[in-house]
């Protein structure tokens, strides 16, 4: 994105991190698919602390960076504080009718079964993707909490959903 920029075109990044809410396609379906049939494994336990954006607060801040932010401008926006990222996608799965099992697999484990599974599908070159990948045992098993101050500070970036309201919503 910043590479676009040049003479006749501004750019501005704004990186939202674990984007969720009403109307998901994608991660919420398939969680609750792996939870179903008796697939899904926390990876490391869970406990680990993430960021989350829902997605009311990336479209603030997508707006707030078209219509305030200086070309070359780089911004994160999150819901705010950092959360236990087992609770909070517990928390989700529930708006679902959804329980998530207490069991887990150790991320060594599940970081060898991904590098198996997508050097399986690249060989064999099965369609779509692996069951597991490293991408989203990164996502699930690593910490990541995001400094949001810059947004806050240039942007006047505050969230306008909070996670509370955000999966009550889910859940109606």
């Amino acid at each position: 994105m910043r590479a676009a920029a040049g003479k006749d075109l501004e750019t501005v990044v704004v990186r939202p991190r674990f984007v969720w809410g009403l109307g998901d396609t994608t991660l919420l379906p398939a969680l609750t698919e792996l939870i179903r049939a008796d697939r899904f494994r926390w990876i490391g336990g869970g406990r680990h602390l993430t960021a989350t954006t829902h997605v009311d607060n990336t479209v603030e801040g997508f707006w707030l960076g078209a219509t305030k932010a200086p070309g070359g401008g780089i911004y994160f926006v999150t819901d705010g504080e950092p959360v236990v990222f087992r609770e909070f996608v517990t928390r989700m799965l529930e708006t679902q009718g959804v329980t998530p099992p207490d069991k887990s697999i150790p991320a060594a484990a599940a970081e060898a079964a991904a590098v198996a599974a997508e050097r399986a599908w690249r060989t064999l070159r099965r369609p779509g993707s692996p069951p597991l990948t490293r991408f989203a045992v990164w996502v699930s098993s690593k910490e990541c909490t995001i400094d949001m101050s810059r947004a806050e500070r240039e942007l006047d970036y505050r969230p306008v959903v909070t996670r509370d309201a955000g999966l009550a919503a889910m859940a109606s």
